[in-house]
């Protein structure tokens, strides 16, 4: 087979390959592979533009391989490396003397479980208050797939235990769905509290 035609057929395979892998918003190192992928479907594209004669799918996809590069960079590289110092945190947190630390950066995207450790929900957004520092609340998904037909609660942190790989919330399934359902372009500023 001509290599035009195998960058014909990677090319647009790779392209929608990377496309589900950075849309699904899996973490950091799956939407860096995502990234890897984009960068040989960009190759590819460019073998069919100077194959052909494009000039003008040659000059995109040379402009996105190094897009892609700076992708690559920031989630394999840099973001990377954070995670891992944070999952360090974690971990030297858990074995000193003290209290338990969760990096920041897990929380949203981290899978809600309930006491069995089955994945309930997941952990949308966080709102932190400026002045005290403390969780106001976590916006947890409930439902759905890939966000449609989602249903979206806030939770006070007292109510859900931060693990390592998780949060815990252990009233289950039915109470977190249960609880108030938030719009999903409009959240509290606070939530009042339980007397």
């Amino acid at each position: 087979m001509p290599i035009a035609e195998l960058a014909g057929w990677i090319a647009p395979a790779a392209t929608m390959i990377a496309a589900m892998m950075t849309a699904a918003n899996l973490g950091a190192r799956v939407t860096g592979w995502g990234f890897v992928v984009f960068s040989v479907g960009s190759v590819a594209w460019s073998i069919v533009g100077v194959t052909s004669g494009q000039t003008n799918l040659l000059l995109t996809n040379g402009f996105l391989t190094v897009v892609n590069a700076v992708g690559i960079w920031r989630w394999l590289g840099r973001q990377a490396r954070y995670d891992k110092a944070g999952a360090r945190a974690q971990d030297h947190s858990a074995r000193e003397n003290g209290q338990d630390k969760f990096a920041m950066g897990h929380v949203v995207g981290a899978k809600v479980v309930n006491g069995e450790g089955e994945t309930i929900g997941q952990v949308v957004d966080a709102m932190l208050g400026c002045r005290d520092h403390s969780i106001e609340y976590l916006v947890i998904s409930c439902g759905g797939v890939g966000g449609v037909g989602e249903t979206l609660h806030a939770v006070e942190p007292d109510r859900v235990a931060f693990r390592k790989d998780a949060v815990r919330f252990d009233a289950g399934r039915e109470a977190l769905c249960s609880l108030p359902e938030l719009k999903a372009d409009d959240w509290p500023g606070h939530l009042p509290r339980a007397a």
